[in-house]
């Protein structure tokens, strides 16, 4: 008797098992798809990628990106020959598609003078780029759109953030084609020196979100190749009105010293 009474409860484990794993199996993908990825370690540049105007992918000139106490530093301390327009972008090692991105961001006082004028507390985030690979080594800026991170020039004059700028591409806003290379967002001025809390949603080729500490200050669609800016690619990344679905993400170093930290991501 006590034979079959074990066998039926073994029985009963076996179907409890069964019957967990199954609803685990249907929940985990859910729950994957909800969580953040961190997308620096805080303490090297593993799964980064340099790329850099006047030097091949992979070739971090001078250091130029940098760690140290656990943040992601745009630094020039070791460009003895100066700036010589030696734009460059830090890649993430994948692609992604539809995501949610988050980052911290300040600027420092380091700017080289012989670096555009624009350049004084201004740098970006790209996303939707060529691959770092595909990028010619003395083309200037990957095709892609910006996240625009500015801080104030002048005291007194507004300069918002989280603007929109697009090397080589095209987005539509308030529902037309916008032409500018760049549109302003509806977010405060803030320091140089003040940390401020970055948030990029996207949606494939559809609907791209920006926030500023919280707050939406941008909304666009339809990014796509296309425009101006960009120079000295190869013409057969450049397919003007190819919807921009997908491509890499990368940190921005144009003259001005930055900080990054707290970066991650989840797919949507």
């Amino acid at each position: 008797m006590s034979k079959y009474i074990l066998l039926f409860v073994m029985g009963v484990v076996s179907i409890s098992c069964t019957s967990g794993n199954s609803t685990n199996n249907e929940v985990k993908p859910e729950n994957q798809q909800s969580d953040w990825q961190v997308m620096f370690n805080g303490e090297n540049l593993d799964g980064w990628i340099p790329k850099i105007q006047h030097h091949e992918t992979g070739d971090n000139y001078a250091e130029t990106f940098r760690v140290k106490d656990g943040i992601i530093e745009v630094n020039y301390d070791d460009y003895n020959e100066g700036f010589d327009d030696r734009y460059g972008h830090l890649f993430y090692e994948k692609p992604f598609s539809s995501f949610h991105m988050t980052w911290e961001y300040r600027f420092t006082d380091q700017w080289l003078e012989d670096a555009a004028s624009y350049t004084y507390r201004n740098s970006g985030v790209m996303f939707h780029s060529q691959a770092p690979n595909s990028i010619l080594k003395e083309q200037d800026w990957p095709i892609s759109v910006e996240w625009q991170m500015l801080a104030e020039e002048k005291e007194g004059v507004p300069r918002p953030t989280g603007n929109m700028c697009s090397p080589g591409t095209d987005v539509f806003f308030e529902g037309e084609k916008d032409p500018r290379h760049c549109i302003n967002s509806t977010s405060p001025t803030f320091q140089w020196d003040e940390w401020v809390r970055a948030d990029l949603i996207v949606y494939g080729d559809s609907l791209v979100i920006h926030m500023v500490n919280g707050d939406t200050v941008l909304r666009y669609t339809k990014p796509q190749i296309g425009g101006g800016t960009a120079t000295r690619f190869d013409p057969n990344i450049k397919v003007d009105g190819t919807p921009l679905k997908s491509g890499y993400i990368g940190l921005q170093s144009e003259g001005q010293g930055v900080l990054f930290r707290d970066l991650r991501i989840k797919e949507l």
